[in-house]
């Protein structure tokens, strides 16, 4: 009988393995869903072994959750996470936010990233609540925080609604892209850039909520 290879060249993956298994799951899993992708396909396209999928995720259902979370992650930017100086003015801390978000939603990221997302929010499972908790809640109490400074008298059902039209805003320009550019033409919604959007949807907002802060930092 031969003698076993040692554990770290007999089982272990390439070093890029993981990252091949999350691009390859987000494809398959938005085009089929979760029910209807094969950890087979996923692995066939990630060219790795099945057994890669145990080792970097535990099973089908934990490497869906990461699929999701890495498709989330693609479309977020990092300015959305940096804490604000303590002295900033709630108006600055709102200008921020939106920029921040709609850099995230122009980066650049997969048609299948955008389609796996679109299918959990649409009727969300444990995925979806991972997100949530981990990512999406984190923002909304920050933005709901920065309305509260902002707006300190407004009722709070009419503040969450505020929150949900400055997010409406940001995320037509993610979701909607496809559609947008059938109805005008691919051309003119390509030179709708970040800096066009954000400046547009900060403005906007800004006058639907009668800020008049000027000098307000980008």
């Amino acid at each position: 009988m031969s003698p076993a290879l040692p554990p770290s060249i007999a089982v272990t993956p390439p070093a890029d393995a993981r990252q091949r298994l999350l691009e390859a799951a987000t494809e398959i899993f938005a085009d089929f869903g979760y029910e209807g992708a094969s950890v087979r396909q996923i692995t066939d396209r990630a060219g790795v072994n099945v057994a890669a999928v145990n080792y970097y995720f535990g099973d089908k259902e934990h490497l869906y959750i990461e699929a999701v979370k890495y498709a989330h992650a693609c479309g977020t930017s990092e300015a959305m996470r940096r804490e604000f100086p303590p002295d900033m003015h709630p108006a600055d801390k709102l200008s921020h936010f939106i920029r921040g978000m709609v850099a995230g939603m122009h980066a650049p990221a997969s048609v299948a990233s955008m389609k796996l997302m679109m299918r959990e929010m649409a009727d969300p499972g444990k995925a979806a609540h991972v997100v949530v908790e981990e990512f999406i809640r984190p923002m909304a109490f920050r933005l709901r925080a920065i309305l509260r400074e902002l707006l300190p008298d407004l009722p709070e059902p009419k503040l969450m609604m505020t929150g949900f039209s400055v997010i409406g805003q940001i995320l037509y320009y993610r979701q909607n892209k496809p559609i947008s550019e059938l109805i005008f033409g691919k051309d003119d919604i390509e030179r709708l850039t970040a800096d066009a959007v954000a400046d547009h949807v900060v403005a906007f907002t800004f006058r639907a909520l009668g800020v008049r802060r000027k000098g307000v930092t980008s």
